[in-house]
């Protein structure tokens, strides 16, 4: 172990999961830094992959940036118009009414939706969820009728922060959270490890592990929030060093040694035992007169 030196690099989030019960209109990306502020100029790939009611894939959608920002601007767009032509109500429009109907049809058939790529966040305390937090309020409304109807149930294929390298375990990676008739925020807490894998080879690959705590909270009939699922994560200043070591052959031979004195001690102490008790049982018995 050593303290991590690094500074000014990038930290990659790799996210594969499913939501079984959000259509993909509706989900957004979005990442907070420890200052608070919005990363929406990220060099980000995420796909999202529209899926039926079994499961199977039936669309694709691709960002190139965090879909946060389409949606801020997308709101935005929508306030001016409010102010200018006032054509419905709450900022509605006809894209709008568009999507409430084209959700609502899609919660009908039961679709969901796969959320998979790669974040590329700086590297420091911060936060990224996937949530219904991109919609304008009142389109939420008219989708869910409230935020105790949104379900944010999920499945994480796969969440990693760098390349995988040989025994690494990810904790989260195959984690089912299904509700039923209710609804919440799933909070996960996550410690992150800066880890260096030394091959035989000498060939270094700088990646992380982590640690993670779970924590879920139920929506009330007075939370103004609407759920979603938060990754919250912390750097440590520690990093671990992993190597790969090849046994030398005199090791190989100081092994062999001790199996083989072994073998030959067991081997002694049942050849005596064997003898002592054919002798008792081949012994003459002595008559008493």
């Amino acid at each position: 172990m050593s303290v991590d030196l690094k500074r000014g690099e990038t930290l990659p989030i790799h996210i594969n999961m499913t939501f079984p019960s959000l259509p993909c209109d509706v989900l957004s990306v979005d990442a907070i830094d420890m200052s608070g502020k919005h990363e929406v100029d990220l060099d980000t790939n995420i796909w999202k992959l529209r899926l039926n009611s079994h499961g199977q894939i039936i669309g694709t959608e691709y960002l190139s940036d965090l879909v946060e920002k389409e949606h801020v601007d997308h709101k935005h767009d929508h306030d001016h118009d409010k102010e200018k032509d006032h054509p419905h109500i709450h900022g509605f429009d006809q894209a709008a009414e568009n999507l409430v109907k084209k959700v609502k049809q899609a919660l009908e058939e039961a679709q969901g939706c796969r959320v998979y790529g790669v974040l590329d966040v700086q590297r420091v305390a911060g936060n990224f969820h996937i949530s219904v937090h991109g919609l304008n309020i009142f389109v939420a409304q008219m989708i869910f009728g409230g935020s105790k109807h949104v379900n944010v149930s999920h499945m994480i294929h796969d969440l990693s922060f760098g390349p995988k390298y040989p025994g690494i375990h990810n904790p989260l990676d195959g984690t089912v959270r299904i509700l039923r008739d209710t609804s919440g925020t799933f909070k996960y807490y996550i410690k992150i490890v800066p880890t260096e894998y030394k091959y035989i080879s000498k060939a270094v690959l700088p990646t992380n592990q982590f640690s993670v705590t779970e924590y879920f909270s139920p929506m009330t009939d007075s939370d103004r929030s609407w759920p979603a699922v938060y990754f919250l994560y912390d750097l440590s200043p520690i990093t671990v060093t992993i190597k790969e070591e090849r046994r030398s052959f005199l090791h190989f031979i100081t092994r062999l040694c001790a199996v083989l004195g072994g073998t030959f001690a067991v081997t002694g102490m049942l050849d005596r035992w064997m003898f002592r008790f054919l002798e008792a049982l081949t012994k003459p018995k002595r008559r008493t007169r």
